[in-house]
């Protein structure tokens, strides 16, 4: 069984930064690729992106590019969504995910419990 548990996030404004982390306990960190997805008032859940077991690859979906920076730290176990130049319509559940580092949801094994994050305008 996989743990997970986001943390970081809250309320800002537009144009500010945010930093998520997941901690992840239950299995070898560093052989498991690791996701970031979101889901917004109203929307399905959407890819954010995602990290490989050795974080050599990262991918984006295509409304963070350039914004977002996913990582990891294998000392702490933990995963990272760095967020910069935040949007109103960023505004979201953001969810980290185990088991893969494909786009879909279906190819994830453990989720975490989600964090909150607001942009106001």
């Amino acid at each position: 069984q996989v743990q997970l548990v986001e943390s970081g996030g809250g309320l800002v404004q537009a144009g500010d930064s945010l930093r998520l982390s997941c901690a992840v306990s239950g299995r070898t960190f560093n052989t498991v690729a690791m996701g970031w997805f979101r889901r917004a008032p109203g929307k399905e859940r959407e890819f954010v992106a995602s990290i490989t077991a050795t974080g050599r690859s990262t991918y984006y979906g295509d409304s963070v590019k350039v914004r977002f920076t996913v990582s990891r730290d294998g000392a702490k176990n933990t995963v990272y969504l760095q967020m910069n130049s935040l949007k109103p319509e960023d505004t979201a559940v953001y969810f980290c995910a185990a088991g893969s580092s494909s786009t879909l949801l279906s190819h994830y094994d453990y989720w975490g419990q989600g964090t909150q994050v607001t942009v106001s305008s």
